[in-house]
């Protein structure tokens, strides 16, 4: 396995992104996007797929606690298809708590509330990268 796997973790208004190693063994935080629209957003994830020389992506899927769908979940979705339509292929990985995991992870480190505020995407996004990876690709 020498293809590099982009996850990411969509919200309303960022998208978190981290990329594997080629051997898909390290999960690495990469960037966080600003929303723009749907258009665009998939453009700029493509930019980051064609960069690491990948067409995969793992994406969070925020289920309810109860593990149901709920209204962002069918958001995530809605976009995951535009990527699909776009030439990705995309997997899911439930991603409950990964953004509070990030957030103590980030306290733990000392981050300011602001320095927390720019980091917390996309170390949520390696977190869910990580879960991914450690499945044995089941999603």
């Amino acid at each position: 396995m020498n293809e590099r796997i982009v996850a990411l973790d969509i919200g309303d208004v960022r998208i978190g992104v981290a990329v594997s190693d080629a051997s898909r063994m390290i999960a690495t935080p990469v960037e966080v996007i600003t929303r723009v629209g749907w258009g665009p957003d998939t453009r700029k994830i493509l930019e980051i797929c064609n960069r690491y020389e990948t067409t995969q992506v793992v994406s969070g899927l925020p289920l309810n606690m109860d593990g149901s769908e709920g209204f962002q979940a069918k958001k995530v979705r809605e976009l995951c298809r535009q990527l699909e339509q776009a030439g990705l292929t995309v997997f899911f990985q439930d991603e409950r708590l990964s953004t509070v995991a990030a957030e103590d992870t980030l306290l733990e480190g000392r981050m300011s509330r602001q320095e927390r505020k720019d980091t917390v995407d996309k170390v949520a996004a390696a977190l869910i990268l990580e879960q991914w990876l450690e499945s044995g690709y089941r999603s």
